[in-house]
Parts: structure tokens; sequence; C-alpha cells
């Protein structure tokens, strides 16, 4: 193993992510110190590339719900060969609290699998890409939102 290239470093920009979501506390801050500058995120329904704007990007996706919950596995990390890129994955369970009247059940629950790459930066271990992959899904997702 190369000098920086610590498992837990790359796990726990995956856990900031997840705990930022809930705590709704994005701002460009949060995605600076999670996300390289051409960082790509990926959801079955729509992708975001560059740091520009992926903070508003997040807050906006969440807005349909009430509250969130993410629970994520450990993650299983990967380094490259050179040391400066590593890849992940983990499990996870998203509970979403919809907002009262917008759907008849209350919770819109989802397993997933989270794929991602990070690289080593000037500033430390950085998400690349991150990427989520629905497996499953119980109750009704939020209602697509209108172009203006």
């Amino acid at each position: 193993m190369h000098p920086g290239q610590e498992p837990f470093e790359i796990s726990a920009l995956l856990d900031r992510y997840l705990i930022g979501l809930d705590d709704q506390e994005l701002d460009d801050a949060w995605a600076q110190e999670l996300f390289t500058k051409d960082a790509r995120v990926e959801f079955p329904m729509s992708r975001h590339e560059g740091l520009n704007g992926l903070a508003d990007y997040h807050r906006d996706a969440l807005g349909a719900f009430a509250a969130t919950q993410h629970l994520g596995s450990p993650a299983v990390v990967e380094f490259g060969e050179a040391g400066e890129r590593a890849v992940l994955r983990a499990n996870l369970v998203s509970t979403h609290v919809h907002h009262s009247g917008a759907a008849a059940e209350p919770l819109f629950q989802v397993g997933t699998l989270a794929t991602g790459e990070a690289r080593l930066t000037a500033d430390g271990w950085r998400l690349a890409t991150l990427s989520f992959r629905v497996l499953w899904s119980r109750g009704t997702p939020p209602r697509p939102q209108e172009s203006p």
C-alpha cells in the first residue's frame, strides 16, 4: 500500500456525503470537501457533471421530500497500482419521507448499489464519480418536477 492509501479515507467520503444529504447542509463548501472539480454524480433519473452547481443539484432533488435517511454498508475500496485512484462499492438503503399529501404512503424506500472512483488531489482524496443503481424500491417515488 502506497502512502495516503487508507481505505477509511475513501469510505469516509461516502459516509460524509450521505450524512450531508440527511442533514441538508448542502453548500459549495460541502461539495468542495467531497468532490473533484470535474466530478460526475449519476442517479437513475438524472446526472450532474462538475463541481459548479453540484450542491444546488442535490438540494433541488432533496426538495421533493420532507426528510431522508441514508444507511450505507461499509464501502469496499480497491486502490489502483499508482496509488492515486481508488474505486469503491457500497450498498445503501434510503428512506425518503414524502411531504404531507404528496403520496398515498408516507415513505418511499430504495435499495441501491453505490459505486464510485476517488482520486488523490492536492487537497486529499476526493470523489471523481459516484453513481447509484436501484436494486429495489417500495412506495411511491416523487412526482417529476414540472419544467418552467
